[in-house]
């Protein structure tokens, strides 16, 4: 009996203190300060946005990205695809339609975690860099400058890269593999179980200094571009683009275009390098890297893989694939950050890339 009296007294508290948080909440929400569980459906809510954001923008480009990928590390020696059009003409012939989105699933599988990451990580990174800044200077009214928002761009992207490196470096396999390659990868999973049988766990991570190295001028200079170019014409507002302190969809969708341009082109020679590293070790590559029966290259680290690269190819290797990855990056970068935006619209996020 007294047991009963002890879980019926348990549960009447319980039952209390649920009601007690419901009204706090409430309570909050009247005054408002917004309640633990509304933050938690915030954050949710901002991470679904940049899934979704990462998605549909690299759905949209996925031939030019496998294109690209399939120049940066063809063999020299086996020239199959000589530029933007002729390679992507010379993939729909070989390989139809499917051929042109091979790798997309993983991609995708791939990008949303990471996108999802990466803007998360960026919105958090501000706000604790913001902080800092505002009590090391003593100025409770300091917004973030391009250098610091440079500084939580990079820290969102290493962040965002890291956690989801392995499943990039098995993609590219996928994408270079061909219906006549010697060995099949049958999907994700089956490619990062074979790699670490095959090649032990530090191959999952191979290239992956390279990829440190280009997060800073490309996912920084992405978001700090993006941010400080669409401030600047909120703040000016030249040839009336902003109206009611918000820009039109297609001038964030320039915005993005500038962003990326510029971002890519100052770190492709890095993501020319770990592509190639992704390659090495490869038994069963197929003969765009192999090259025939030529021998392929083998590369002992990051600037042993620069040093032969501009050896036996020329500095122009370093910029292989650059064409359809320019082609490629303006639309994907600005669809993700506008996609970004109407998601968190739609879903009534208070916060924003911005803020």
């Amino acid at each position: 009996m007294a047991s009963e009296d002890v879980v019926g007294k348990s549960r009447g508290d319980t039952a209390v203190t649920t009601i007690v948080n419901l009204a706090e909440e409430a309570k909050l929400a009247r005054e408002g300060v917004k309640g633990p569980g509304h933050q938690v459906l915030t954050i949710c809510k901002s991470l679904v946005a940049g899934g979704v954001a990462g998605g549909v923008s690299r759905t949209a480009v996925a031939p030019l990205e496998r294109l690209k990928i399939l120049l940066q590390v063809q063999n020299p020696h086996s020239i199959k695809y000589n530029g933007t059009i002729q390679g992507l003409k010379y993939i729909w012939r070989t390989e139809g339609l499917r051929g042109l989105f091979k790798g997309n699933g993983t991609n995708c599988a791939r990008i949303v975690p990471n996108s999802a990451v990466k803007f998360f990580s960026y919105e958090q990174a501000s706000k604790g860099i913001l902080w800092l800044y505002r009590r090391q200077t003593g100025d409770e009214d300091a917004q973030l400058s391009p250098v610091l928002r440079l500084g939580a761009g990079a820290c969102a992207g290493i962040i965002a890269m890291s956690a989801t490196y392995p499943m990039d470096m098995v993609r590219g396999r996928i994408t270079v593999q061909t219906e006549k390659s010697p060995y099949q990868y049958r999907g994700m999973f089956h490619a990062l179980g074979t790699v670490y049988r095959e090649e032990g766990f530090r191959a999952l991570y191979r290239g992956w200094l390279p990829s440190v190295i280009g997060v800073v001028p490309y996912v920084g200079l992405n978001f700090a571009v993006y941010e400080s170019l669409k401030d600047w014409l909120l703040q000016t507002n030249p040839f009336g683009l902003a109206n009611d302190n918000e820009l039109h969809v297609v001038t964030r969708l320039g915005c993005g275009a500038v962003a990326g341009t510029i971002g890519q082109t100052v770190a492709y020679p890095l993501d020319v390098i770990r592509r190639r590293m992704q390659m090495v070790g490869w038994n069963h590559a197929d003969s765009i890297v192999t090259g025939q029966g030529k021998e392929a290259l083998q590369y002992n680290g990051m600037i042993d893989a620069f040093r032969k690269t501009v050896r036996y190819e020329g500095v122009g290797a370093l910029y292989k694939g650059l064409v359809p990855n320019s082609v490629k990056v303006v639309p994907s970068i600005a669809i993700a950050f506008v996609t970004y935006e109407v998601v968190k619209d739609v879903l009534g996020v208070e916060m924003r890339i911005s803020d």
